[in-house]
């Protein structure tokens, strides 16, 4: 099948150099400086775990060079990008293109499938810690790599996602074709979430919450505030998400900063609103009482 990503960072990039070097069909979409450096001179990945690092040509383009028909789309956008991107993809989508969003920012699947009414959209996520470290180069901080993604209702299921499914495996990544995917992608947002969040308002590293101290323990009860979101949502996790979320945490390397921390310290747009005063909004719309995002949206509200 033919893939086109929309997006090159942590998220896009990784996924874009995996599946180019198992030899699927894939585009990039890129911008500027970085488009030009994989266009001259290929996409490098940089493994930090083993400092390892690789270059390979890889397929890119701006959205206005695209002129392809794609029969699957990524995106792998931030969450304030999203808007711009609907006009491509209405542009280029066959009737049959499956477009899969793979953002942090919980329920943007159902969103995108109002403003793109006749293409089937799925929900997803991916766990990976990537981040663009110089044009042309993306840096991947730990060796997890998993795209969970699946239809929000069986009428909505594709054939075709099983086809998806092998060519991430061919690929080297984990992929989870979920039938529960609203619970999932909250699951992920459960670790998502809670660590910009944590980590904004301690201005802190993965190490500060890899240790016992008043970081961590912000990081543990804004997930079982979300816990208790899912309950009141009718999604309850089945397992203990303060443990699996300690676990992946402690599998990066200790000066690993999130996105949305980077985001902010760069004066750049930020996904504050999907990831932190989104969770307030869902708490007074559940009637969940969560505290622990007040306070953090209370100290962070500058910063929007």
């Amino acid at each position: 099948m033919k893939y086109l990503i929309i997006g090159a960072g942590g998220t896009g990039g990784t996924l874009g150099f995996y599946m180019t070097k198992a030899k699927k069909d894939v585009t990039l979409i890129a911008r500027n400086e970085h488009l030009n450096v994989i266009k001259s001179k290929g996409l490098t990945l940089e493994k930090l775990w083993n400092h390892k690092k690789e270059t390979i040509p890889v397929k890119a383009a701006s959205m206005e060079e695209y002129q392809e028909r794609p029969d699957v789309i990524l995106v792998c956008v931030k969450g304030y990008s999203l808007d711009s991107v609907i006009p491509f993809i209405q542009k280029i989508a066959k009737p049959e293109t499956i477009v899969i969003p793979i953002l942090n920012i919980y329920g943007t699947g159902g969103r995108m499938q109002k403003l793109l009414p006749k293409l089937s959209v799925m929900d997803g996520c991916i766990y990976v810690s990537a981040n663009i470290s110089s044009y042309g180069t993306i840096l991947q901080h730990g060796e997890i790599l998993r795209v969970v993604y699946g239809a929000r209702t069986p009428e909505e299921l594709r054939p075709e996602l099983k086809e998806i499914q092998k060519d991430f495996f061919d690929s080297s990544i984990e992929g989870i074709l979920s039938d529960q995917i609203k619970r999932d992608t909250l699951k992920k947002f459960s670790y998502v979430s809670p660590i910009g969040a944590a980590g904004l308002y301690w201005q802190a590293t993965a190490g500060e919450f890899q240790k016992e101290g008043e970081p961590r323990e912000m990081f543990k009860a804004m997930i079982r505030e979300i816990s208790e979101l899912a309950k009141a949502m009718g999604i309850p996790f089945e397992q203990d998400y303060v443990a699996i979320n300690l676990d992946i945490l402690s599998a990066l390397p200790p000066e690993t900063t999130t996105s949305m921390q980077r985001d902010v310290m760069a004066h750049k747009p930020s996904e504050l609103q999907g990831l932190v005063f989104e969770v307030v909004r869902m708490g007074q719309k559940y009637h969940v009482p969560v505290p622990m995002y007040e306070k953090v949206a209370e100290k962070l509200k500058a910063l929007i």
